[in-house]
Protein backbone atom coordinates (compact mmCIF):
# COMPACT_ATOMS: atom_id res chain seq x y z
CA UNK A 1 0.00 0.00 0.00
CA UNK A 2 1.48 3.10 -0.91
CA UNK A 3 2.24 5.87 1.98
CA UNK A 4 1.27 9.24 1.74
CA UNK A 5 4.76 11.30 1.14
CA UNK A 6 4.99 14.39 3.09
CA UNK A 7 6.06 17.64 1.03
CA UNK A 8 9.25 17.65 3.14
CA UNK A 9 9.95 14.37 2.07
CA UNK A 10 9.26 15.54 -1.73
CA UNK A 11 12.26 15.90 -4.26
CA UNK A 12 12.64 19.07 -6.12
CA UNK A 13 10.30 18.56 -9.16
CA UNK A 14 7.93 17.41 -7.13
CA UNK A 15 7.70 20.39 -4.65
CA UNK A 16 7.72 22.78 -7.76
CA UNK A 17 4.69 20.80 -8.89
CA UNK A 18 2.62 21.51 -5.68
CA UNK A 19 3.48 25.08 -5.98
CA UNK A 20 2.31 25.21 -9.63
CA UNK A 21 -1.03 23.43 -8.91
CA UNK A 22 -1.39 25.46 -5.72
CA UNK A 23 -0.77 28.70 -7.67
CA UNK A 24 -3.19 27.76 -10.29
CA UNK A 25 -5.71 26.69 -7.60
CA UNK A 26 -5.18 29.93 -6.00
CA UNK A 27 -6.15 31.92 -9.39
CA UNK A 28 -9.20 29.83 -10.75
CA UNK A 29 -10.30 30.67 -6.91
CA UNK A 30 -9.48 33.97 -6.87
CA UNK A 31 -10.92 34.69 -10.07
CA UNK A 32 -14.40 33.22 -9.86
CA UNK A 33 -14.41 34.95 -6.48
CA UNK A 34 -13.98 38.14 -8.37
CA UNK A 35 -16.60 37.54 -11.27
CA UNK A 36 -19.47 36.61 -8.68
CA UNK A 37 -19.34 39.78 -6.99
CA UNK A 38 -18.85 41.89 -9.97
CA UNK A 39 -21.89 40.45 -11.18
CA UNK A 40 -25.09 41.71 -10.82
CA UNK A 41 -27.39 39.09 -9.12
CA UNK A 42 -29.49 38.62 -12.58
CA UNK A 43 -26.20 37.97 -14.03
CA UNK A 44 -25.42 34.87 -11.87
CA UNK A 45 -27.70 31.41 -11.94
CA UNK A 46 -29.04 30.78 -8.43
CA UNK A 47 -27.97 32.52 -5.22
CA UNK A 48 -24.84 34.25 -5.13
CA UNK A 49 -23.50 33.57 -1.45
CA UNK A 50 -23.86 29.45 -2.44
CA UNK A 51 -21.61 30.16 -5.31
CA UNK A 52 -18.86 31.77 -3.12
CA UNK A 53 -19.40 29.09 -0.60
CA UNK A 54 -18.94 26.57 -3.73
CA UNK A 55 -16.17 28.11 -5.08
CA UNK A 56 -13.72 28.34 -2.09
CA UNK A 57 -11.94 25.12 -4.13
CA UNK A 58 -10.94 25.07 -7.71
CA UNK A 59 -13.24 22.45 -8.66
CA UNK A 60 -16.52 24.14 -7.54
CA UNK A 61 -14.60 27.85 -9.03
CA UNK A 62 -14.34 25.71 -12.13
CA UNK A 63 -17.89 24.74 -11.98
CA UNK A 64 -19.28 28.21 -11.38
CA UNK A 65 -17.06 29.58 -14.61
CA UNK A 66 -18.59 27.49 -16.73
CA UNK A 67 -22.23 27.35 -15.49
CA UNK A 68 -23.37 29.77 -13.19
CA UNK A 69 -22.26 33.19 -15.24
CA UNK A 70 -25.30 33.64 -17.33
CA UNK A 71 -23.79 36.52 -19.38
CA UNK A 72 -21.19 38.65 -19.73
CA UNK A 73 -21.35 41.80 -17.49
CA UNK A 74 -22.10 44.99 -19.43
CA UNK A 75 -19.99 48.03 -19.13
Amino acid sequence: MLRKRRYSELGAAGKVAVLILTAVSLVIVATAERDIGRRDEDDVRGSRGLWRVVSLNALGAIAYLRFGRRRTPSG
